[in-house]
């Protein structure tokens, strides 16, 4: 029986293009790591992995297919801190309503990074 959501892969041809920007300028937890593969988070929540693979080459084709959501107690300061870092970012941070914002940016390879803020005060939907 499938027991609940436990994480997202995202693979590259080269695993320090994007362990750097994950680890260092996102600032998520390195869990465990291998040359190969990387697991950044905690063995408690669902967890985001990086890895090497062979059949995957270059930048991602499609960026808009899918996206990594992280969540931020500060998304203005956040998305200061990322544009001086030199991390494109592709949409202002924005409110969606009841207090839900966004931001999004781009990884080294062009894929999607959302992150996701709750106003003090807002109410949080399942």
């Amino acid at each position: 029986m499938i027991k609940r959501f436990d994480g997202v892969s995202l693979w590259s041809s080269d695993l320090n293009r994007l362990l750097p920007f994950y680890r260092d300028v996102m600032g998520l937890p390195v869990a465990l790591e291998s040359p190969r593969f990387v697991i950044l988070g905690d063995f408690e929540n669902p967890r985001l992995c990086l890895g090497s693979h062979s059949e995957v080459h270059g930048p991602a084709s499609d960026p808009y297919r899918w996206l990594v959501r992280l969540e931020s107690d500060d998304i203005d300061a956040d998305v200061a801190r990322l544009r001086a870092q030199g991390v494109e970012i592709v949409e202002e941070p924005n409110d969606q309503g009841g207090g839900f914002w966004l931001a999004t940016c781009k990884d080294p390879e062009g894929n999607l990074v959302q992150l996701n803020y709750w106003a003090p005060g807002s109410q949080r939907s399942p």
